[in-house]
């Protein structure tokens, strides 16, 4: 009676047994099922931001502004993958998305985002720049837009520095009365050349001009005109032209109650004619 009661536990036990080892296995497989069909993670297929100037400007309605996402490690360092032109630009700060495809991008390599806006012959463009994507640079970011230095800019920057040098320069004095005009000048010569002229014309109840003129070669090279109510009072307007080495006008700005814009062709052609004249009044030859 003891064996039969024996062989009957010993049969229970290994019953309970083969149900423990079918539910670890069941579990064991389920464990393997769920990690096999874990999805792999998404590849970013975008990079967005924002694009702000650093200093506040007055846009026309012909800016525009041109966002590129580039591969800087192709041999160009220029290599397109993504791009978005706003035109008119409406305001800024401007928010921007730039969508690609994902195989597009390789890991190894360095990416950007480049900002550029145009506004007629003014640029802006980074200081900086603004890496995205691969290397632990982020999906995000903010760009700020400064002024570049136009042909234009440097033809000033030139003129102001010799304009800050003609004390050292030989200087004879003229005047010239007409009939309602008053006109004086200085002119400053270096090595027998013409360099600058400093003109006063007072035209009585017309108003006043100070103008700066620079020569290159016997030619008008950058001309700065403040017109006045009087000679005492401040400076009502500004207009500056300047011509580069071929003679193309690259300098036209007209200055007026804070705002500066673009000087006319016809007004920045007048500035280049008293250029001349004041040359051949002053007795003057450019070399």
């Amino acid at each position: 009676m003891r064996r039969i009661v024996w062989s009957l536990m010993s049969v229970a036990a290994l019953a309970l047994a083969g149900c423990n080892s079918s539910s670890d296995s069941s579990q064991s497989a389920s464990g393997n099922d769920s990690g096999s069909a874990a999805a792999p993670a998404r590849q970013a297929n975008k990079v967005s931001g924002s694009v702000a100037l650093q200093n506040p400007a007055n846009l026309s309605p012909n800016a525009k502004l041109e966002i590129t996402l580039v591969d800087v490690s192709t041999e160009d360092g220029n290599a397109t993958l993504a791009t978005k032109t706003i035109s008119p630009v409406p305001s800024m700060p401007q928010q921007f998305e730039l969508t690609f495809n994902p195989a597009d991008i390789n890991p190894a390599d360095g990416y950007n985002v480049k900002a550029v806006l145009t506004d007629g012959e003014q640029q802006y463009a980074p200081a900086l720049q603004s890496p995205v994507l691969t290397k632990g640079a982020p999906n995000t970011v903010s760009i700020i837009l400064t002024p570049t230095q136009t042909a234009g800019d440097k033809e000033l920057a030139a003129f102001k520095d010799v304009q800050a040098h003609i004390g050292a320069m030989k200087i004879t004095n003229g005047t010239k009365l007409e009939k309602d005009v008053s006109r004086g000048w200085q002119v400053f010569r270096e090595g027998g050349n013409v360099k600058f002229i400093r003109e006063q014309v007072d035209y009585g109840d017309k108003g006043f001009t100070s103008t700066d003129y620079a020569y290159k070669d016997g030619k008008p090279w950058v001309v700065v005109q403040q017109k006045k109510s009087n000679k005492d009072a401040k400076p009502s307007s500004t207009e500056r032209a300047g011509w580069g080495q071929d003679g193309a006008l690259v300098l036209k700005q007209h200055e007026a109650n804070g705002k500066t814009d673009t000087l006319s062709d016809s007004d920045a052609a007048d500035l280049q004619k008293q250029a001349q004249t004041i040359l051949s009044l002053a007795g003057g030859k450019g070399k």
